[in-house]
């Protein structure tokens, strides 16, 4: 027989129409469609950042310096190359309002610009006014702008007198747009704007205080981007500059986007597993009604190839029509909701239709269905001709020929290949289709197991029919029991994860931290105001614990005289600028697992002490030297010994610590956290800032309320995927209740015969679904609490517990799926006439 022949075959079977495809072609497209959605929303953020990169940045390029401004000779270099520069300087410190113990305070992101800014686009304030008037002196006070929550959260409004430092300062405008807040990323506090040369004698920017100053240049059109940015790299190489361009604006944005979506696109990925069991489930249930039809051609000489191609054709064509109904609604959704979602973002989105992203989505379609397509096609070639009158599928062995499992398993390696290579990030990639894998494999044990215990227990329910009835019909031989554990458990196994991971970081950040982190973090405490503000909060009984170390920032440039990125990769300790300190003795709580501390009184050659669990990652052992260049000077020193650096606490760690002489002649201040008695906060930030007014205090609660809100948002984006799995999930539900429904009347038509009434039969139905909904989510949720809890230890690296709330409403959300979905089919096999459904039968 020849592939023509099996064409010509396929087609007339497909006169038929899409009957008993709907199901297939419903899971498949909407797979596909959530994956291209997202990708489709993803590339248009990056078109967004790309096209409107200058104004996202401020500018064509800049560099950005670490506690310090650029040099005269850094400044020439940096003029020689712009047509126009504006320097820009960003700090945190205190916005205060009233005096003494009146005075309301609020931390601030104080960012100080010249003339020229900005660049490129245009501030936006309320009143209506130009930047420069907003800026300028009024009633002999310096102008300032701030943002909304800023002016609400200190009573204040245009025209208003504020105090920065020693300083006072007049609000003039709200701001209602700032041009280029993306590339500013993540702040603690809000915005306030103006004129660098007004803080002079307000205290805020002495010595060692932390601050970056920020050189967006204006570049000739003509100007090769790549070259100048080599350039900028090797002339100030290891002087703790940064560089950024238009080609990405925002590159934290950037980076987060890129990231969310890659793993949007994983759990997509899961959405496609769901589907493929009912892709599965359909195939199966159309090759079953095929039966007379196979047989037929089987008798009239049809070899095993003919038929595999012939029904492979049929189900090839409409795969394609699925994946392109579904690559469809993914680039046609982020264009309907386009205003929708780019009121949600803080930067500009270019919707368009993207390629890319719906070549990717379908290429996953493609090969999820012929995954999952090839078993049930592969097992037709193991039945008989003479079964196939008898019994139809029943009669097929279990498992495929050898040969289509080994092409199984190569496409489904094939799929976690390209889904690697397509988020770039392999380890998520391993981690999530790991996870789905192992969800799979436990869901399909538990069915098998779900079928045993089923016939076991019905055994034991003989004076209760309407629950043997039920047990029965789990325990029977059909794969209905199969279908629902595995389509149902694997959406409610993803959201389960997704429900114990946001419950854990959450708990985390927001639970467990404030019971061990500082009440406050102090910053630029300067050198000669560090014993006075010791001794005020050692005074204070409310005070349990004070920490104060010196706070430098410096490049780790070089390792044992290599260049640092040659040894330690793209490891985040070498990435720009850390967090260096110096000490005589180690602290309190230090944990020494290596090596040993210098005398109090060493004055020898430096000598530094690394974070263990880094140096470890590194490759660092005792004795190795590193090259840290602070300030502009380099501090060669030798590792002496190691720590234990909890990062995790809140409170104060650093990296690298180096004994007293090496450091403590350069310029720098000191931070310092406080433990103390809630009761004893107000007072404490109202005696320090007046008293210090250039010492900048950082609420941790505060801090822990701004980084969950962040993450309310991530997991909101999550939630919304694993809920399309579980569309998905409830779709293959009611394909499975419509598979069965043929079975279902007949079952209802022999019991209505026998004499049960239409109120038992249709409690025995509901209560076959309820506990099959009640199973599925009960292991759906044991898959969950495995992923959460993996996730949690050896990929963030945090503490688990079971959040309770979550795994009940998983549990009782798959007994509700299971009933709703097969409820209409239920009512329709209750309606129908026994004599109607045996006569059919005989």
């Amino acid at each position: 027989m020849s592939l023509s022949l099996a064409t010509r075959f396929a087609r007339r079977e497909m006169r038929g129409g899409l009957r008993g495809f709907r199901l297939f072609l419903a899971c498949l497209a909407l797979g596909v469609a959530a994956i291209a959605a997202v990708g489709s929303v993803r590339s248009a953020i990056e078109g967004g950042l790309q096209r409107e990169g200058a104004a996202l940045l401020g500018g064509t390029a800049e560099l950005d310096f670490t506690y310090r401004f650029a040099t005269d000779d850094e400044r020439a270099w940096i003029n020689a190359q712009a047509t126009d520069v504006s320097e820009i300087v960003e700090f945190r410190s205190m916005a205060v309002v009233g005096d003494g113990t009146a005075a309301d305070r609020a931390l601030t992101q104080i960012k100080g610009v010249d003339d020229l800014y900005p660049l490129v686009g245009a501030m936006v304030l309320d009143p209506e006014m130009p930047l420069a008037q907003a800026l300028a002196d009024t009633d002999g006070l310096p102008g300032a702008v701030m943002e909304r929550a800023l002016s609400d959260r200190l009573g204040l409004s245009p025209g208003d007198v504020f105090k920065l430092g020693t300083k006072e300062f007049r609000l003039n405008a709200l701001i209602l747009r700032e041009p280029d807040s993306a590339a500013s990323g993540f702040a603690l506090g809000p915005r306030t704007l103006l004129r660098t040369n007004s803080l002079d004698g307000a205290g805020l920017l002495s010595a060692g205080t932390l601050f970056n100053s920020k050189y967006r240049m204006l570049l000739p059109p003509e100007t090769n981007l790549d070259q100048l940015k080599t350039a900028a790299q090797l002339r100030f190489e290891n002087s703790g500059m940064r560089w950024t361009d238009a080609r990405n604006g925002a590159p934290g944005v950037s980076r987060f986007v890129e990231r969310l979506t890659a793993f949007l696109v994983l759990v997509g990925l899961s959405g496609l597993a769901v589907g493929g069991v009912g892709v599965s489930a359909a195939v199966r249930s159309y090759l079953n009604g095929k039966t007379e039809v196979i047989a037929t051609l089987r008798a009239l000489g049809a070899d095993r190839a003919t038929i595999f191609q012939t029904y492979f054709i049929q189900i090839g064509l409409l795969s394609l029509l699925g994946v392109a109904i579904g690559v469809i609604l993914g680039a046609v959704a982020p264009l309907v909701f386009a205003p929708l979602i780019s009121a949600r973002l803080p930067i500009p989105a270019a919707f368009s239709i993207y390629p890319t992203p719906l070549i990717e989505a379908g290429i996953y379609g493609l090969l999820t269905a012929f995954t999952f397509t090839l078993w049930p096609l592969a097992r037709s070639e193991n039945i008989r001709a003479a079964t196939l009158f008898r019994d139809a599928w029943d009669g097929a062995a279990r498992f495929p020929a050898p040969r289509y499992i080994i092409v199984i398993a190569l496409t489904v390696a094939l799929l976690v290949t390209l889904a690697g290579w397509f988020n770039g990030s392999w380890m998520l990639t391993l981690w999530t289709l790991g996870g789905i894998a192992g969800a799979l494999l436990i869901l399909t044990l538990a069915a098998v197991i779900v079928r045993f215990l089923a016939q076991r227990a019905a055994q034991f329910a003989r004076g209760y029919p309407k629950i043997r009835w039920a047990l029965t019909a789990i325990g029977g031989n059909g794969e209905g029991a199969s279908t629902v554990v595995l389509s149902l458990g694997l959406g409610l196994s993803v959201l389960a994860a997704v429900g114990q991971i946001d419950g854990n970081l959450r708990q985390a950040i927001s639970g467990n931290l404030p019971d061990i982190a500082p009440s406050y973090f102090f910053v630029d405490i300067q050198k000669d105001q560090i014993d006075g503000y010791t001794k005020r909060l050692t005074d204070d009984p409310a005070v349990t614990r004070i920490d104060s170390a010196p706070m430098l920032r410096g490049v780790v440039t070089q390792i044992n005289g290599r260049p640092a990125k040659e040894v330690a990769g793209d490891h985040w300790v070498v990435r720009g600028d850390r967090g260096v300190t110096y000490a005589a003795a180690p602290g309190d709580d230090a944990i020494i697992t290596a090596g040993e501390w210098w005398a109090p009184d060493y004055t020898g050659p430096p000598l530094i002490s690394f974070a263990a669990e880094e140096a470890e990652e590194i490759g660092l052992n005792l004795g190795d030297t590193l090259t840290i260049n602070v300030l502009g000077r380099d501090v060669t020193g030798t590792i002496a010994s190691f720590q234990e650096v909890d990062f995790s606490t809140a409170g104060i760690g650093f990296i690298l610590t180096m004994n007293p002489s090496a450091l403590e002649g350069a310029p720098h201040t000191f931070i310092s956290t406080v433990y103390a008695k809630p009761e004893a906060e107000a007072a404490i930030l109202r005696d320090i800032a007046t008293a210090y007014p250039n010492i900048t205090a950082i609420r941790v609660r505060d801090a822990i309320d701004r980084v969950a809100a962040v993450l309310a948002g991530l997991a909101a984006a999550t939630s919304y995927g694993a809920a399309a799995t579980l569309l998905t999930g409830f779709l293959v539900l009611i394909g499975a209740a419509a598979a069965g429904a043929d079975a279902r009347r007949y079952e209802a038509a022999l019991l209505k015969t026998l004499g049960a009434s239409r109120r038992a039969i249709a409690i025995s139905f509901l209560l076959r679904a309820a506990l099959l909904g009640l199973f599925a989510g009960a292991v759906a949720l044991l898959a969950g609490i495995l992923g959460g809890w993996a996730i949690s230890r050896f990929v963030m690296e945090t503490q688990f517990s079971v959040v309770w709330p979550s795994a009940i409403l998983i549990i009782v959300g798959g007994a509700l799926a299971s009933v709703f979905a097969s409820l209409g089919f239920a009512v329709k096999a209750l309606n129908a006439r026994p004599a109607q459904v045996l006569r059919a039968r005989e």
